[in-house]
Order: C-alpha cells, then sequence, then structure tokens
C-alpha cells in the first residue's frame, strides 16, 4: 500500500511528478514493513535560478498591479493550499514536497532590477512582491535577496506592495518606514486562521498568527501602511474565523481588510485532498463539496472574475460576511495606492543619493 510522506515541518504529505513528466514514483510497502520507520527531517536543497530578468508583468484584470518580482521559486512555508505549487511543474520538479524543499533563489535580483529599471523605456509603476512566493520565507534570513531589492527601490523611489506571512517583514522596517513617509510603500500580512494547531498543518514553516499579528502592529508604529489579507477562506475549516481575524487585525492596527477565497487549480486539487483525508478525515468530504459548491460544480474554475472569490449561495454568503465586518470595522477603504511620480533611474554606481530621505 502506498504510505504517505508525513515529513515534520512540511505541509504536503506526498511528492507526485508534475503534469509535464511522464514518470512518477511512489513509496510502496513490500509487505515487510520496509516504511515502517519514521521518516528523516527533509532537508531544503538550495538551487540557482539563473534567469536574465527579475519584473514579471502580467495583464490580469482581476489583480490590481500589472508586474510582480519573486526572489524565490517555491517556498520553504509549505502551505498546502498554495496556488503557486503547480509552477514548479515548469522546472520537472514536484509541485509536492519539491515546492517546499527544492528552492531556487535570485542572488543577483538586485542587480537586474537595476539593469530593467534603468532602460530608457521603463515606465514607472506600483511593483508587488508576494505575489506567488513568500519573499520573507525562512531561506531569506540567509540570502537576504528581499532587502537587496528593497534597497534598490529605496533609491530609486520606487513604489512597491508586499504581502507576506512571515515577521521577518520587521527586520527591513528601516527602509520601508522610510519610504513609506514618500508614501512609496504598502504592506499586507496574510493571515489564515487564529488557531495555532490548525496552522501548523495548514503553513508549517510559516510564522505563527499571533506573531504575525504583532509584525502588523510594528509596521503600523513605524508608520508604514498595513492591512491584514485574510486567505484563503477555507469552507467548514477557517471560514467561521473571518470575523475574529479581521477584529483581532484592527486590534493590532490594520487600516485595511481583504480576502481571498480558496484556490485549487491544477495538481494543488489532488494535494489539498490528500493533506484533508490525512488531517481532518471527517471533515474532508464537507470541505470539498462546500468548494465544488463554489466553484460551479468543480474544484476549480479559473476564470477572472470568479477565482478570487467563487460564486453561488456560499460564496455569496462569505462574501457578504466580509463587508459587513470590514465596514463595521472601518477596513473597508484600502491601503493608499503608492506614489509613482517620484520614480527617478538608478545611479550608475549604484549609490543612494544625500536627498534620499529629505
Amino acid at each position: 500500500m502506498d504510505k504517505p510522506l508525513v515529513y515534520k515541518g512540511r505541509g504536503s504529505i506526498s511528492n507526485t511528478a508534475g503534469r509535464f513528466e511522464k514518470q512518477d514514483s511512489v513509496a510502496i510497502d513490500d509487505g515487510w514493513g520496509s516504511l515502517d520507520a519514521e521518516l528523516p527531517p527533509l532537508k531544503t536543497e538550495v538551487l540557482v535560478d539563473s534567469s536574465k530578468s527579475v519584473i514579471t508583468y502580467n495583464d490580469s484584470p482581476d489583480v490590481p498591479f500589472d508586474r510582480s518580482i519573486n526572489p524565490y521559486r517555491g517556498c520553504e512555508h509549505g502551505c498546502i493550499y498554495c496556488f503557486a505549487r503547480p509552477s514548479h511543474a515548469y522546472l520537472g520538479l514536484s509541485p509536492g514536497l519539491d515546492f517546499e524543499s527544492r528552492i531556487l533563489v535570485k542572488p543577483n535580483a538586485a542587480q537586474l532590477l537595476r539593469q530593467e529599471l534603468g532602460k530608457r523605456s521603463y515606465q514607472c509603476a506600483t511593483l508587488a512582491l508576494g505575489t506567488n512566493t513568500d519573499p520573507y520565507q525562512p531561506l531569506e534570513r540567509q540570502h537576504k535577496i528581499m532587502r537587496s531589492i528593497l534597497e534598490v527601490l529605496a533609491e530609486t523611489r520606487h513604489p512597491v506592495s508586499i504581502v507576506t506571512k512571515s515577521a521577518l517583514v520587521e527586520r527591513d522596517i528601516d527602509l520601508l518606514s522610510a519610504m513609506a513617509q514618500q508614501g512609496l510603500v504598502s504592506v499586507y500580512l496574510s493571515i489564515t486562521t487564529l488557531d495555532r494547531q490548525l496552522a501548523r498543518t495548514l503553513e508549517p514553516r510559516a510564522a505563527a498568527p499571533q506573531r504575525r499579528l504583532q509584525a502588523l502592529a510594528a509596521l503600523r508604529a513605524a508608520g508604514i501602511p498595513a492591512g491584514v489579507l485574510i486567505a484563503p477562506v477555507i469552507p467548514a475549516l477557517n471560514d467561521y474565523e473571518l470575523e475574529a481575524i479581521a477584529k483581532a487585525a484592527h486590534l493590532a492596527g490594520a487600516q485595511s481588510a481583504e480576502y481571498i477565497f480558496l484556490r485549487l487549480p491544477l495538481e494543488v486539487a489532488d494535494l489539498f485532498e490528500e493533506w484533508l483525508n490525512q488531517h481532518y478525515p471527517l471533515k474532508a468530504q464537507h470541505v470539498l463539496n462546500l468548494v465544488k459548491e463554489a466553484r460551479g460544480g468543480k474544484v476549480y474554475n479559473p476564470a477572472y472574475s470568479q477565482r478570487m472569490t467563487g460564486t453561488g449561495n456560499y460564496a455569496d454568503l462569505i462574501a457578504q460576511r466580509f463587508r459587513l465586518i470590514a465596514k463595521r470595522l472601518q477596513l473597508d477603504t484600502g491601503l493608499p495606492a503608492p506614489r509613482t511620480d517620484l520614480f527617478r533611474k538608478p545611479e550608475a554606481g549604484g549609490q543612494m543619493g544625500f536627498d534620499f530621505f529629505t
């Protein structure tokens, strides 16, 4: 029989090959108890991403930005619901355990960014960070790629928006605070649940929920525009926490709140179902039935007008609840859009001008 690959500190319980691979392998018990032993820790492997550019552009009508940067491909946080997991298949890797244990880093991201911002054709608009994988995931403590990117953006007075589940964002409060004084930055802390036990299995290497709230409070104390992203809302698992998360974020100083309904594109659907059956077997079918109800009878509907919030009675109820609590707490106005009129091309030597802080 197949055995789930339950590694401590990892989200996925399988490492099935991506959709482009012709072969796959699974661990099978041969009847002699060969799989009975506890699995050893799964170490993270760091690979170098040799991409020649760092800014990714999109024309999606349901996202508020047209460009983003992802310093890392793959994410150690291991969130089982992460919609970015299928992107690992393009690398010949599994969207399962490979996604959270084989991470590609872009060590020259800041240098590439400087080159792209310096092009004569470049037109300034807000850069989004944290839209695919978390720029403040654990590897950032060592590699400091996000820090180097922010230094370039601060030097050039380039607007940026950040989404993260990590308290490591506090490390860069000095840069973010200076940029906030010029209206160049906004930050959203993504909070899925306030239940520590659920968070430990759902997003095993992300900061604990209370720690994220503390980071949110620290950002606000430093004068940085910050809000909460309640994501994803999962039927029958964390949906009852919608109001509680919004209230906790409000007490921490959040200025705005947004939410995203659970998205299960491509391989994520099977990975999430495996996870449900392993950790919440009695709820699994109920959760999936509600997901399908909000997706027109399917596990996922990628239509631009529906993928973020879903449709139908259940999805409408979530939307109404969110609107009410956001209005009651005055979290429904959104964060100020970062300014774009202060941008200046990077200097050839990469030296920050003396007038930055004036």
